[in-house]
C-alpha cells in the first residue's frame, strides 16, 4: 500500500534465531571491544551449536579455532555476524554468499543513520546485494537477536549478563538496541516477566521490525510481541502481520517512538527512516488491532495481564478493596480509560448486601468491602466469587494492601480459577512473610499490579483486543464495496480531464460514488446566470468555475444566499471581475450557479495519500472550523461501517452531529455511507488521486440525507505509467 516499500520476500527466521552453527566475523578476546562483547555474550549464553569466530590475526580466542575468513570455516553457518569495519563489509557479505550462508546480521554502523548520501548510497547497495544474492540480512547499525527459548544470543548487551534467565512467552522487537534490551526486556524481566526472543534490527536495509513480529507470533513460545519503533515501511504488510496476530490471538503492543516534530527528527537522524504522520499511524494500529502505548513501562506493564490471552467480552469491569479512597481514586481512572463500573445484578446485590448489613440495600461498584478484606477472608472471597459470576461484569481486579501470605494466596487462586480475565492490583506488602512478592507471582503467571492505572491500561488493552478478535472471527472487519458504485464512469469523467478537476468536475465524478450533490449549472454570461437561478428556484450560491483557482472563498469569487434577477446578475459580473483581479492568468469556465442547501452540520470529508500506508480517509468539522480546531479523524481506505462510526465518535464535534441545544441528530446513517464510499473511491483510484477535500458536506436531519456543497480532487502529479 505504501508506494515506497518493495515486493515483500517472506523468509522462515528459525536459523537466524536457532542457528545449528554461527560464526563471527570480527570476533576478539577484548573484553570491552565490541567484538569480544559480542563473542563473550554468546559464549555465557549457553550456546549449544558450533561456535567459529573468524578473526585473521588470532588462531584462537577462549580455547576456540579462529579462522582467517569465511571462506575457510569448515562448514557453512547457518547464520554469521559481521562486525568490521564499514569498508570491509561487502567484501565479508560477499565470501557469505559465495558459502551459501542463509542469514547474516551486520552490526556495523555507517549506513542510512548517518544521514549523508554516502551513507544512504552505501545502505541502498545493501539491499541490493541482499535482493540479488537472497541471503537475508539483519541491520545494519543493529545489535542483533537474544533466543532464551534456545539458549542463542548474539549482542553486545550486559542486559544478558549472568545466568541466563529462564524462557518466558513474551517477545521483544525494537530498531534500538539499548532501549529495546535494556529499557523494555531487561527491565520487564526485573518484573517478573519472562522473554522468549528479542530482535533489536536498527535500520532494517533488508529484515525488519515487522519480519520478526511474524516470526515470534508464529513461535509456539511466544504469546505477545513487544514493539518499540520509529518507523514502518509497509503499511500494507503491517496490516498482513496484524491480521496474523488477530488469527493467532496473540496481541501487537505498540510503542512508536518520534510522535513529536522533535521526536520524528530525532528518529530519522537515528536510522535513517522518515516518520510519518503520528495521526496516521495511531489512526492505523487502532484500525489493524495493535495496541498502542506511550511510554517503555506500558509495553511490558500491559504484557503483565494480556500474555495470558483471555479477553473480556465487554468493557464492564469491577473491583472491590478495604478502603473507600482507593475506590475512588479506581473509580476515576477507571472512567478515564474507558472502562463502564457497571451495576451489580440484584443477585448479586442480595448475596452482598447480606455480607453487609450496615451497608444498606445497594452495593456500588467498584465496592468498599471493609469489614470483609481486612477481617474475614473466607467471605471476601465470597464476595469475589459473586462479583466475577455477575453477568453484568466482564472483568475484575481486586484491590489488596497489607494482607497476610494466605490472603495473597487465596486471591492468587482467585485470580487463576476465575471464569472471566482477572488480575491483582497489590498495592502494600505481606504482612506475615517476606516471601511472596509481585515479581514473584508475575513470574509464575499471575497478573499482579503494584499500581491501579497500569492495571486498568491493561485491563482496557484486553477488551479492545477481544472486541477486535471477535470482529475477526465474525469477518465484520473486512470492508465491503457499497452498491451503487459506478467506478469505470468515474474513471471516464476523471481520465477525460488534464490537470486538476473543477469543483463541478469533481462532484460529477464523486456522484458516480453515490455522492448526493447539489444542483447546479454552468452559466458562461449573466443572462444564462438568471436563466439557471430561476430554474433553481430559491436563493442561489455563485462561484467562479475555474481549475486555476481551486480555493475560491480565499479569492473571494464567491456570492451566497442570492435571490431575484438583479441580485443575480450582479452578483455574476463581481465574480467574474474578483476572479480575474485574484489570478488575471487564470483560464475561466464561467460561473457555477448552486443551489442554497438548508442549514445542517458542516463536515469535512478528505483523502491524503501517505507514503507508509496509502490512501487515507478523513473525517472532521468542516467550514472553517476544519483549520482552527483540528478536529478530525483517519482511517486507511477502504474501511468497514463500523470503523466509520468509530472515526465519528472519536471526533470532539461528534455531539453536533447526535443533537445539541434542541437541534435534531443529523444523518449519521447516511454519513457513515458516504465515509465507506469515499474510502472506496479512494482505494480505487490511489495511483491516480493525491488529495480530495469535500468541504463542506452539509449532513441534514437524520433521514434526509446531506449534500456536498464544495468538493477539490487534486490528481497525482505522478501517475503510474
Amino acid at each position: 500500500m505504501g508506494s515506497a516499500a518493495p515486493p515483500e520476500i517472506e523468509t522462515d527466521l528459525a536459523r537466524l534465531f536457532a542457528p545449528r552453527s554461527v560464526a563471527l566475523v570480527g570476533a576478539t578476546d577484548h573484553p570491552s571491544n565490541f567484538g569480544g562483547r559480542v563473542f563473550r555474550a554468546m559464549l555465557g549464553f549457553g550456546y549449544p551449536g558450533k561456535i567459529y569466530p573468524v578473526n585473521p590475526r588470532l588462531k584462537e580466542i577462549y580455547g576456540l579455532a579462529c579462522y582467517p575468513g569465511v571462506k575457510d570455516l569448515p562448514e557453512t553457518p547457518d547464520h554469521v555476524g559481521i562486525i568490521v569495519s564499514t569498508e570491509r563489509v561487502f567484501d565479508v557479505l560477499a565470501d557469505c554468499a559465495a558459502r551459501g550462508v542463509a542469514f547474516a546480521t551486520v552490526y556495523t554502523a555507517g549506513f542510512a543513520e548517518t544521514a549523508t548520501g554516502e551513507g544512504r548510497e552505501r545502505q541502498a547497495r545493501l539491499v541490493a546485494f541482499a535482493r540479488a544474492s537472497g541471503m537475508r540480512i539483519m541491520g545494519p547499525n543493529c545489535n542483533g537477536v537474544i533466543n532464551f527459548v534456545d539458549g542463542f544470543a548474539m549482542t553486545s548487551t550486559y542486559a544478558i549478563g549472568g545466568a541466563r534467565r529462564p524462557a518466558g512467552n513474551v517477545g521483544v522487537v525494537s530498531h534500538s538496541g539499548g532501549l529495546g534490551q535494556i529499557t523494555v526486556m531487561w527491565r520487564a524481566q526485573m518484573a517478573g516477566l519472562g522473554i522468549s526472543y528479542e530482535a533489536s534490527c536498527g535500520n532494517e536495509a533488508d529484515l525488519d521490525s515487522l519480519d520478526f513480529a511474524r516470526f515470534m507470533l508464529r513461535s509456539d513460545a511466544t504469546n505477545i510481541v513487544l514493539m518499540a519503533i520509529e518507523s514502518i515501511k509497509d503499511g500494507a504488510k503491517l496490516q498482513a502481520v496484524a491480521r496474523e496476530a488477530l488469527e493467532r490471538e496473540k496481541p501487537l503492543v505498540v510503542l512508536k517512538l518520534g510522535r513529536t516534530e522533535a521526536g520524528s527528527r530525532a528518529a530519522a537522524s537515528h536510522t535513517g527512516a522518515i516518520a510519518g504522520e503520528d495521526d496516521i499511524y495511531a489512526a492505523a494500529f487502532k484500525q489493524y488491532g495493535l495496541i498502542r502505548v506511550n511510554t517503555c513501562n506500558e509495553l511490558y506493564e500491559t504484557a503483565i495481564l494480556l500474555r495470558n490471552r483471555r479477553w473480556p467480552t465487554g468493557r464492564r469491569a469491577a473491583s472491590v478493596a478495604a478502603t473507600g479512597g482507593n475506590i475512588i481514586h479506581l473509580a476515576d481512572m477507571g472512567s478515564d480509560q474507558g472502562i463502564s463500573w457497571a451495576e451489580y445484578t440484584p443477585e448479586t446485590q442480595a448475596v452482598l448486601s447480606g455480607m453487609l448489613p450496615g451497608y444498606g440495600s445497594k452495593v456500588l461498584n467498584p465496592s468498599d468491602l471493609t469489614s470483609l478484606a481486612t477481617g474475614e477472608p473466607a467471605m471476601f472471597s465470597r464476595a469475589l466469587n459473586q462479583i466475577a459470576g455477575d453477568p453484568n461484569i466482564d472483568a475484575i481486579a481486586p484491590i489488596f494492601a497489607f494482607v497476610s501470605r494466605k490472603q495473597i494466596e487465596s486471591g492468587v487462586q482467585f485470580v487463576r480459577e476465575c471464569a472471566k480475565p482477572a488480575a491483582m492490583i497489590w498495592v502494600g506488602a505481606c504482612t506475615d512473610d517476606s516471601v511472596p512478592t509481585a515479581e514473584e507471582l508475575v513470574a509464575a503467571g499471575v497478573p499482579v499490579y503494584r499500581d491501579a492505572l497500569p492495571c486498568l491500561r491493561s485491563m482496557r488493552a484486553a477488551m479492545d483486543f477481544g472486541q477486535r478478535v471477535a470482529a475477526y472471527r465474525k469477518g465484520a472487519d473486512i470492508p465491503q464495496r457499497p452498491a451503487g458504485i459506478a467506478m469505470q464512469v468515474a474513471r471516464d469523467k476523471l481520465g477525460g480531464r488534464t490537470g486538476t478537476p473543477t469543483e463541478r468536475e469533481a462532484k460529477l465524478v464523486l456522484a458516480e460514488y453515490g455522492f448526493p450533490v447539489t444542483r447546479e449549472r454552468l452559466a458562461r454570461s449573466a443572462a444564462e446566470a438568471v436563466t439557471y437561478a430561476r430554474e433553481i428556484t430559491g436563493s442561489v450560491a455563485l462561484k467562479i468555475d475555474s481549475a486555476d483557482i481551486p480555493h475560491k472563498t480565499e479569492a473571494g469569487a464567491v456570492r451566497l444566499g442570492l435571490s431575484g434577477d438583479d441580485a443575480v446578475q450582479r452578483g455574476y459580473h463581481e465574480v467574474m471581475a474578483t476572479a480575474a483581479r485574484y489570478a488575471p492568468k487564470a483560464s475561466i469556465n464561467g460561473v457555477l450557479v448552486q443551489e442554497m442547501v438548508p442549514q445542517g452540520v458542516e463536515m469535512m470529508l478528505g483523502i491524503i495519500r501517505d507514503p507508509v500506508f496509502g490512501p487515507v480517509v478523513a473525517a472532521g468539522l468542516g467550514g472553517i472550523h476544519i483549520e482552527v480546531l483540528r478536529d478530525v479523524s483517519y482511517r486507511v481506505a477502504p474501511v468497514t461501517s463500523e470503523e466509520a462510526r468509530t472515526m465519528l465518535g472519536e471526533l470532539r464535534g461528534y455531539k453536533l452531529l447526535d443533537g445539541v441545544r434542541g437541534m435534531p441528530p443529523r444523518d449519521i446513517e447516511c454519513l457513515c455511507d458516504l465515509i465507506v464510499r469515499l474510502s472506496w473511491f479512494a482505494h480505487d483510484f490511489r495511483s491516480e488521486i493525491a488529495e480530495v477535500d469535500i468541504n463542506p458536506l452539509i449532513v441534514l436531519e437524520s433521514g434526509a440525507g446531506a449534500r456536498v456543497v464544495d468538493a477539490l480532487i487534486q490528481k497525482s502529479r505522478f501517475p503510474p505509467p
